[in-house]
């Protein structure tokens, strides 16, 4: 049995003293660090045990990241330790109601639009948006001391809010010799009094994002952060776990699909949101059903999958769990979810994102797989 993000917090509750299901079989200690490293992929650190050794001796399991493998969806199931089905952040952006109509919401950068649109920190409070109680409140409640190791702008943006939904107290990290500081400053302490933290850094997604994974740009920081946890596994205290896991994997793209170029894929569409590797398309009518997914399957035909929402929940690919009828309303009346290393570009309104060499979300091996790394 292959185990998901969703398992990681449970069995990190069960270590830390609360009387919940283990899935992972975590032993008991007084602390535990949870270190998410966006972009780490299971096949891609396989691929560079060289380069990564210290990451590859200490892999005790792969984990699937979730569909879709992409960061909002990823951070947002391990914080409650559940699929997107049951938390409603279902990608990287997709619809919302606004105003009597609906609007592309971005749930990583949480701006409607574009991922460079209105804040909507206003208009759509994450605590409205995500509703369901995280397992780091779970933790809160039971006395647990809750820290975070992260980017200071990631204090108070909407994702954290939603996904993590607990005060803590904040170790800004902006490199990784501030996580490494940071993660240290939660293990030092001679009381008995448990803690957890969770940490992040980001250097690895933007270096596939940019150069490609496996590009000598990608490598160097996967060293580093290789480098970084060698001396936290040096460092740390025997009554500190130190787990690490990634947020999805990636590939690198080689077939460009231009969504604005092809005016067939636009005849009873409202809008495609989504991000390159899946998307989440939503028509002008209910009755345009049928024309539409004729039309994205045969222009799609060598590119991607292409289901409706219904299909996709009935199939699961969301989670086991049907969603409600609010999260299924943000999932696309059909998607379409990229085979290979194609991708579903949309230039227009999303410049920076269609320029990218490497991209994630779909469900090949090297974007669903992650690592879980233990010290212990």
């Amino acid at each position: 049995m292959r185990y998901s993000l969703a398992d990681v917090l449970p069995s990190v509750a069960a270590a830390l003293g609360m009387d919940v299901h283990n899935p992972l079989g975590l032993r008991p200690n007084r602390d535990v660090v949870v270190l998410l490293i966006d972009g780490l992929g299971a096949e891609l650190l396989a691929r560079h045990r060289d380069i990564a050794p210290t990451l590859s001796a200490h892999v005790t399991t792969t984990l699937d990241a979730g569909f879709p493998a992409t960061t909002a969806v990823s951070i947002t199931s391990l914080a409650l330790g559940a699929p997107c089905a049951t938390h409603g952040i279902i990608g990287y952006s997709f619809a919302v109601p606004h105003a009597g109509t609906s609007r592309v919401f971005n749930a990583l950068r949480w701006r409607l639009d574009s991922a460079t649109g209105p804040d909507a920190l206003t208009e759509l409070p994450p605590e409205d948006l995500q509703r369901r109680r995280s397992r780091i409140q779970d933790l809160a409640a039971h006395g647990v001391d809750v820290h975070y190791v992260i980017p200071g702008y990631q204090r108070d943006s909407g994702l954290t809010r939603a996904a993590f939904r607990a005060a803590g107290t904040v170790h800004p990290a902006a490199d990784l010799d501030q996580v490494r500081a940071g993660i240290r400053a939660v293990a030092d302490h001679s009381g008995t009094g448990r803690r957890f933290a969770y940490a992040y850094f980001a250097d690895l997604d933007v270096a596939g994002h940019l150069h490609g994974p496996e590009s000598p740009e990608w490598l160097r920081v996967l060293a580093e952060i290789d480098s970084a946890v060698a001396d936290l596994l040096t460092d740390l205290p025997a009554e500190c776990t130190l787990l690490v896991t990634g947020d999805h994997g990636m590939i690198r793209a080689d077939t460009v699909v231009d969504l604005d170029a092809r005016p067939p894929l636009h005849r009873g569409v409202r809008t495609i949101a989504g991000e390159a590797r899946v998307r989440h398309i939503y028509l002008e009518n209910a009755s345009a059903r049928s024309d539409v997914f004729a039309a994205w399957t045969e222009e799609l035909s060598t590119a991607a999958t292409v289901l409706t929402r219904e299909q996709a929940v009935d199939e699961h690919w969301f989670g086991p769990t049907p969603p409600d009828p609010v999260v299924s309303a943000r999932i696309g009346d059909v998607i379409a979810v990229a085979e290979d290393h194609a991708v579903l570009v949309c230039p227009a309104r999303e410049p920076l994102e269609s320029a990218m060499l490497g991209h994630h979300g779909a469900r090949t091996a090297d974007e669903q797989f992650v690592p879980l790394i233990a010290s212990r």
